[in-house]
């Protein structure tokens, strides 16, 4: 655009304009659904338990009761984020309320493992609706760098805030009602942001938004869906043909979609975008830090339950100070990276994720003090990661294409959720039944329940005599503890590379000084 003559040198040098009031109102109200996913995530994995016990799940509905609920929210994220641009952010932010409410209360009643799994599905569908929506319209109301980066910094804190808040709340329920109670919390949450949503946050969309692609929506949950599963599958049958033939079909699913966006003129997803180094190193820090994250809750929330024998809500307390000190250094990160390279910000977290595990692997006993030595390191490593990985992505985008780009960072966190529960989990898994010792002259079905998982052991002991059932207690416990010990030496792997890699994609970038 040409300036005029006239134009004040003040306008010329101010930049961005600074969001007002109103525009951190907003904010308050983006936060609510924000919450219910982070609350949503941490209640379920205190629950397992809970649910283990009730329903009695075999290992692989176990984990896909965890899985299917973010399996499905990572295939829909990109579509839903593309819907979002042309059909309005705020308004699929309120459908997604809407039905994730409701879902929720039905899957608060489920009466079997596999109805669970459907309604953990369905949250997965309305669960897409609202995240690319909250940071694509944070996107596009804090358009000064500095404000969106607090922003974001905010909207990390209170990934971790709800997660915090989640275990104590999910704790005091699990303690006083049955374990379907967790999944009611979202409706308190919800009703405010239907209120004050149509009233705060203004709605936008792409002016000039592409073309609807069913094939490549198809194509998406074709990709995402084989290849998962497939791990899932390895970790529990072994390697065989089947299992291989689902992991590369889901390969070649993503191959013709990767091909298909670059062939549109106005793709659903710019693939163009992982040309970029920054960008690409910014979704894969993303992705990586929360799979530590979720892998590390998966497997000591049932150690400090099941095999510490702490109640829902003193196992959620031992959690807590990690997840404050997520939140802190998640805000601290913002100021941090006016005085250090994002490189060195996102390598130092993911750094502090592998300690984290090294700590575990080192608490050979188990005890609860090391885990939450532990727990606060990983938490300090994910607030630093998630929020500077968040800022680079979305910085690299337009804000016409807010919400593409937003779907892409939530697709790294969702992708993140499931490979954590279905890698880590999977070698947990795999772990026990090598190590744990069943007593002979069990039923076929007991045997099996109590080879498979440590809640399904404990299920199984809790019919035997005293003496029968202290020694399945005691090996699976046991079992469990040797397969935390080998997920916390794959983690401490993983996220040294991780930190290797990001050093190097996002080394060209300087601090904000």
């Amino acid at each position: 655009m040409a300036l005029s003559l006239n134009t004040p040198a003040t306008t010329l040098a101010a930049g961005p304009a600074r969001a007002g009031t109103r525009a951190w109102i907003a904010l308050a109200v983006l936060m609510l659904p924000v919450l219910l996913i982070s609350v949503d995530n941490t209640v379920l994995s205190f629950a397992i338990p809970s649910i283990s016990l009730a329903l009695v799940p075999s290992a692989t509905e176990l984990l896909w009761i965890i899985d299917i609920y973010p399996l499905v929210l990572a295939a829909l994220l990109v579509p839903m984020g593309s819907l979002a641009d042309r059909f309005g952010r705020r308004r699929l932010l309120l459908i997604g309320s809407t039905g994730f409410a409701l879902v929720s209360a039905l899957a608060a009643f489920a009466p079997s493992a596999m109805a669970l799994i459907g309604y953990r599905a369905l949250l997965g569908i309305f669960g897409a609706m609202l995240m690319p929506s909250t940071l694509s319209l944070i996107r596009n109301l804090f358009v000064h760098h500095d404000q969106r980066r607090t922003a974001i910094a905010i909207w990390a804190a209170c990934f971790s805030g709800g997660a915090a808040l989640g275990p104590i709340v999910g704790g005091f329920l699990l303690e006083h009602f049955w374990w379907g109670a967790v999944f009611l919390l979202s409706v308190p949450v919800l009703i405010p942001l239907l209120v004050l949503a149509p009233i705060f946050v203004p709605a936008s969309k792409d002016p000039a938004p592409g073309r609807i692609d069913p094939l490549g929506i198809a194509l998406s949950l074709g990709a995402m869906v084989p290849a998962i599963y497939g791990i899932k599958e390895i970790a529990q049958t072994g390697l065989t043909f089947v299992n291989a033939a689902f992991i590369v079909a889901g390969l070649a699913l993503g191959v013709v979609f990767v091909r298909r966006q670059l062939g549109r003129p106005d793709p659903m997803l710019d693939v163009r975008l992982f040309r970029n180094p920054v960008f690409s190193g910014g979704v894969m820090a993303n992705l990586l830090s929360i799979f530590s994250l979720v892998g590390f809750l998966y497997f000591i929330t049932q150690h400090l339950q099941l095999v510490v024998g702490l109640s829902p809500t003193a196992a959620a307390f031992v959690l807590v100070p990690g997840l404050v000190i997520s939140i802190v250094t998640g805000l601290l990160a913002a100021s941090l990276a006016k005085f250090f390279r994002p490189s060195h910000l996102v390598a130092g977290g993911l750094l502090l994720n592998a300690a984290g595990f090294l700590i575990v692997w080192l608490n050979a006993d188990g005890s609860v003090a090391g885990t939450i030595a532990a727990f606060a390191v990983l938490g300090a490593g994910v607030g630093i990661a998630e929020t500077i990985s968040n800022d680079l992505i979305l910085s690299a985008a337009p804000p016409a294409k807010a919400g593409a780009a937003s779907a892409i960072s939530e697709t790294a966190y969702e992708v993140g959720s499931v490979l954590g529960t279905a890698i880590l989990g999977s070698v947990l898994a795999a772990a026990y039944r090598m190590n744990v010792a069943v007593p002979a002259g069990l039923s076929a079905s007991d045997s099996h329940t109590a080879g498979q998982t440590l809640g399904g052991a404990i299920d199984v002991a809790a019919g035997l005599p005293a003496a029968q059932g202290q020694a399945l207690l005691a090996s699976a416990r046991h079992a469990f503890d040797s397969g935390s010990g080998l997920v916390a030496l794959v983690g401490v792997v993983l996220m040294l590379g991780a930190a290797i890699m990001c050093l190097r994609a996002l080394r060209p970038l300087p601090a904000d000084k």
